[in-house]
């Protein structure tokens, strides 16, 4: 089990590695999303962002506030892709190594560290890219909320792969609840940030971890279990369903030996074998 785990996050990491197209996306998106939605967002008012968890409003610079929200949304996307696309383009590989005696729990293990590993890197990554535009005084709880927020959307990732049937629709999904997601959060750019049903979405959790940890100096510890409490349901949900579509391996013991004395016919006689053709008419014929 130890030595097949072993290998199975090896495959895993090394068809994220693979992925050309996730790297440009990492190294190219992420700035060019900070300087994008900063300068469209980009005037350094003064907001009120209400910490829920506190109950209390806080004063907040609104162009420091959207780059949390823009690194926020680059990095759900890039997890939640990257993730999405190697189960995709795993999952006739991992039917094969089950019904050839692989065990699924060591695949649904090595693919959860494998998203986990990957949103740590991609978290951190994030954070530092941040500081090219911006010097927040609690860096290190906006690069764990990132890596919060990672977490939660790589889970998310591996739950559409398993559910949705083509590429194209696990897409639109992907991109289409991170924006709403992580934009209706800023007050910038929402004036309904601030109300109740926001708990109920996913970067809640990593949004009020963020602000409370670089604006108000506060590290609020229920925000990051609520976010580790949305990865963990997306998590179980993606693996469950992945558990159950996979192959049961059929095995060697049941399956019955040829005889090597057929059976008699009904009348007690041997049955008739079929007459030998030789090779070269077998060949003649196709």
């Amino acid at each position: 089990m130890r030595q097949q785990l072993d290998t199975a996050i090896r495959l895993s990491l090394a068809g994220q590695v693979r992925n050309r197209f996730a790297w440009i996306l990492l190294i190219v998106f992420v700035p060019v999303w900070y300087l994008v939605i900063g300068s469209m967002f980009g005037g350094h008012t003064s907001v009120a962002f209400r910490l829920r968890a506190t109950g209390t409003t806080v004063v907040v610079n609104g162009h420091n506030l959207t780059l949390i929200s823009a690194g926020l949304n680059s990095i759900t996307l890039l997890t939640a892709f990257v993730v999405f696309a190697a189960v995709r383009r795993a999952r006739f590989f991992d039917r094969r190594l089950v019904l050839s005696g692989y065990r699924p729990g060591a695949l649904i293990a090595a693919k959860t560290s494998a998203a986990l590993v990957q949103a740590v890197a991609v978290g951190a990554y994030a954070a530092i890219v941040l500081l090219f535009f911006w010097r927040p005084a609690g860096l290190w709880t906006i690069a764990v909320a990132f890596m919060l927020a990672a977490a939660t959307y790589a889970a998310l990732g591996l739950l559409i792969g398993v559910l949705v049937r083509g590429d194209l629709e696990g897409f639109f999904l992907i991109i289409m609840i991170s924006l709403l997601d992580t934009f209706i959060q800023d007050p910038v750019g929402n004036p309904m940030a601030n109300k109740p049903i926001l708990e109920f979405f996913p970067s809640y959790g990593p949004t009020q971890f963020a602000a409370a940890g670089t604006f108000s100096h506060q590290v609020l510890a229920s925000m990051a279990a609520l976010s580790l409490a949305w990865t963990a349901a997306f998590a179980l949900a993606g693996l469950a369903v992945m558990r159950l579509r996979m192959p049961r391996p059929v095995p060697v013991a049941a399956a019955a030996a040829p005889s090597e004395h057929p059976a008699a016919s009904a009348d007690g006689r041997p049955p008739r074998r079929q007459a030998e053709v030789p090779v070269a008419t077998r060949v003649k014929e196709v």
